[in-house]
């Protein structure tokens, strides 16, 4: 059985083409839209990681015009969202680009369909752990809380933890959104909208909170996504890799062919309304000193220098609970971080990077 025609936005991506890779020949068509935006895609050319298989449709999902000319020639029975900007620090500078990308190319995707009067039977969002900010916490005495942003003035004083506290993993049952990045926000609206137009229109969706995403394909010359791939170049050339706040801020580092699994099998489950939203990572805890100082040792650069510096809007800690993704999909990780981080180094080690790729 095939899955008949798939359109996904932000196909040429490295999580696209990653999907792409697994799953595209099971589909009579899978066409990728995607704007191709310089930050990204150097020269803004097809990468090569795309298979050859896949139609590529070059367009901006904010742009009406863009949107009816793919769904003139494309009628989606499968529609996989991943068209968005992704900057979480960016986000706070460049507010008005994230919402315009994430947010009204969302409802640009949903009245388009409107228009060519297409309803797909399956709707795919690939949504974020920073829906969640800080999530929750939790006191010795058992008491959980959720402590909400942490401020500048507490970041200014160099106040990483919250006190007498530790971070739990979320889970999109039980911990309540609440973003503390304009990019996290953006993403939780891009769940509203598709829910509440989904409810009108009958069509499942199933909704993805991807935790940080690392492995080939990732772009080697975007400065505000990608710290893994970003610290492998900087120890590659020998260079130290600057940690923020102590380095020890928590993220559940999820290999990309993980991810991809957990898309061809949600598409594999079949669409379901009544599908909760599910959470892919690891399910592990790491630091980003911890990463930062495997890198090192694996190029025998410099060991990693903790600066103090910090970002607004960050959270200290993210990681999440993926037993109810493993109950309801038949998947689960198989991706090692340390496996993970070798085949992104072979990977890297085989590419063209200009000595000023990484950037600050």
């Amino acid at each position: 059985m095939t899955l008949g025609t798939v359109l996904v936005t932000g196909g040429a991506g490295f999580i696209g083409c990653a999907i792409a890779d697994k799953i595209a020949d099971k589909a009579d068509r899978w066409v990728a839209f995607d704007v191709l935006h310089p930050q990204v895609h150097e020269g803004s050319k097809r990468p090569a990681q795309l298979p050859e298989s896949v139609e590529l449709v070059v367009g901006d999902v904010t742009n009406p015009s863009d949107w009816d000319s793919v769904l003139a020639s494309t009628k989606p029975d499968i529609v996989i969202h991943l068209a968005a900007e992704t900057g979480t620090a960016q986000s706070l500078d460049e507010a008005s680009r994230h919402s315009r990308v994430n947010v009204v190319g969302t409802t640009e995707l949903t009245d388009a369909l409107g228009r060519a009067g297409i309803v797909p039977s399956h709707v795919l969002l690939s949504s974020s752990r920073a829906v969640y900010g800080e999530g929750s916490w939790q006191r010795p005495d058992g008491t959980v809380f959720q402590p909400g942003q942490r401020s500048h003035a507490q970041l200014e004083r160099g106040e990483w933890d919250f006190p007498d506290a530790r971070s739990l993993p979320s889970s999109a049952q039980s911990t309540p959104p609440a973003p503390t990045s304009v990019y996290g926000a953006t993403k939780l609206a891009q769940e509203n909208i598709l829910k509440a137009w989904s409810g009108s229109r009958g069509v499942p969706v199933t909704i993805l909170r991807l935790q940080n995403v690392y492995g080939p394909g990732q772009s080697l010359i975007n400065s505000y996504t990608g710290i893994v791939s970003l610290f492998s170049q900087w120890a590659r050339q020998g260079k130290a890799i600057p940690l923020y706040e102590d380095g020890r801020i928590g993220r559940d580092f999820v290999y990309v062919d993980d991810v991809a699994d957990a898309f061809g099998a949600a598409i594999a489950a079949g669409p379901d309304e009544s599908r909760p939203t599910l959470d892919v990572g690891t399910g592990v805890a790491n630091t980003i000193e911890d990463m930062a100082v495997a890198l090192a040792n694996y190029y025998g650069a410099p060991s990693p220098v903790v600066n103090g510096k910090y970002r607004d809007g960050d959270v200290r800690s993210a990681s999440c609970d993926i037993s109810l993704t493993l109950e309801t999909l038949d998947w689960a990780p198989r991706w090692s971080l340390e496996r993970g981080v070798g085949a992104l180094q072979e990977w890297i080690a085989g590419q063209e990077i200009g000595s000023d790729s990484a950037r600050a």
